[in-house]
């Protein structure tokens, strides 16, 4: 073989070892969760971000801070990096389909975790707790640590996500069986402890006799107690968390939290990653459906101490 067939031939192999080496790194992947700050979405986009890079990916995390206009703009620069595929924790249920329509028509295949959009047949899966169900195995045992007699008030989370509207009804359902448990106030917390706080006092004004607090989330659940323990109350009402956020464990560990209910965001977030990687390689994401229910586990101070990192409990 001569100089010029042998360099032709190393330069050969190199282009193909750079193509199979880009092949493997697999692209960028975009992920948009909603706010950082709060210690459940923060998880939800380690997670997912560790699942893509173990796959060969590039992972980008954004937050929309629950804005549309920022959600919007994410979805842009996800187009414009030239995204293989967008893990998105939708802003709103309505207010988003436009974004996911807009990756869509830029051949972005949209994979929706947590949160829904009013719209189906767009996202190639959507991966949510199975709302409904934790938000009864929250209310069962809301009313055994409460009682079934006396008058309770609710933090609802955000009016935008429909997962504010599935656990409230989810707890009615509950707890209008007991006829002698009365709801005499509700305000809305948008799924924020500072919120939570204020809001709770608010409804220790216009109601100082209540008896219990049962809470769309945990961060309005802690921000409850805090408010409580300032007027000396915790001890008298009791109250009851969703999500399975560690500050929530470390609260039912030390008695101020009754209960909450873990989301699985680890599982589906690694989830939504592997079908996202499903669809890239095969055109199909390997659910049967697009719509996936996870189911809850209720996190009492008896198996609260089996929780081996952020939202995952070791059974």
């Amino acid at each position: 073989m001569s100089i010029k067939a042998r360099l032709l031939a190393v330069t050969a192999l190199a282009l193909a070892l750079g193509a199979t080496s880009a092949q493997a790194a697999g692209g960028l992947m975009t992920i948009i969760v909603n706010d950082p700050s709060n210690p459940y979405w923060l998880t939800e986009g380690n997670v997912a971000a560790a699942e893509a890079k173990k796959l060969g990916y590039e992972a980008n995390v954004g937050a929309s801070k629950g804005d549309t206009n920022t959600e919007s703009n994410l979805i842009d620069t996800a187009i414009t990096n030239k995204s293989v595929a967008i893990i998105l924790d939708p802003a709103n249920a309505s207010g988003s389909v436009g974004a996911v329509k807009k990756a869509i028509a830029a051949g972005i295949p949209v994979i929706l975790v947590n949160a829904e959009i009013n719209q189906e047949g767009l996202a190639k899966a959507q991966l949510v707790s199975n709302n409904a169900q934790g938000a009864a195995l929250g209310a069962q045992q809301w009313v055994k640590d409460v009682g079934q007699k006396g008058d309770y008030v609710e933090l609802l989370g955000s009016p935008s996500d429909n997962n504010a509207a599935t656990r409230s009804n989810g707890y009615d359902t509950v707890l209008s069986q007991y006829d002698n448990l009365k709801k005499v106030g509700s305000q809305v917390g948008n799924w924020d402890r500072t919120q939570g706080h204020d809001k709770m006092q608010n409804l220790l004004q216009a109601h100082p006799g209540i008896i219990g607090v049962i809470s769309g989330n945990d961060e309005m659940a802690l921000g409850a107690i805090a408010a409580l323990k300032e007027a000396g109350k915790l001890a008298s009402v009791k109250v009851g968390g969703f999500d399975g956020s560690p500050d929530a464990v470390s609260a039912i560990k030390a008695g101020e939290l009754q209960y909450t209910v873990l989301q699985p965001v680890a599982t589906f977030a690694a989830k939504a990653v592997d079908e996202a990687d499903s669809f890239i390689k095969t055109g199909k994401t390997g659910a049967p459906q697009e719509k996936q229910l996870f189911d809850c586990v209720l996190i009492t101070k008896a198996n609260a101490g089996n929780m081996t990192a952020p939202f995952t409990l070791t059974k």
